[in-house]
């Protein structure tokens, strides 16, 4: 499992717009496809919403990679 950190300059990031921070796709609407497709999990959990906020303490994980997001 590939464990990735962001930090956040925020309250929040948009589930779209991590993906795409986190270097997992390319661009905000790329990371919408990769939601839309069932594929994301936010704490375990399955998360369909493009722009579902992520705050501090939360992790993602799509396929092998997890995403963690810490507090900037």
């Amino acid at each position: 499992m590939q464990d990735l950190q962001v930090e956040l300059t925020s309250e929040f990031i948009e589930l779209n717009q991590l993906l795409k921070v986190a270097g997992v796709c390319d661009s905000g609407g790329a990371g919408k496809h990769i939601v839309a497709s069932g594929d994301v999990r936010v704490d375990g959990k399955q998360e369909l919403r493009k722009t579902a906020k992520i705050r501090a303490g939360q992790v993602v994980t799509l396929g092998d990679v997890r995403i963690r997001v810490t507090a900037g």
